[in-house]
């Protein structure tokens, strides 16, 4: 199944917040961010839904703010 334009740009838009989390988790040496980095980062490759990938993807962010230190 080929992606559509609007789950391309959630894909970027949410791979885009896990690559900051990421990196700030690395930085402070806080394990919660790197690992919701990582998984806002890699759940579009598996995931084609554009909705869904929307609902997962504020769920994501709403982990790394409820986890924020």
């Amino acid at each position: 199944m080929l992606p559509t334009p609007g789950s391309l740009f959630v894909a970027i838009v949410f791979g885009a917040v896990g690559l900051a989390a990421f990196l700030h988790g690395r930085r402070v040496g806080s394990i919660k961010p790197v690992l919701i980095g990582v998984a806002l980062m890699a759940y579009p490759y598996f995931v084609a839904d554009t909705t869904l990938s929307i609902i997962i993807g504020l769920g994501l962010c709403f982990l790394l703010y409820l986890f924020r230190d």
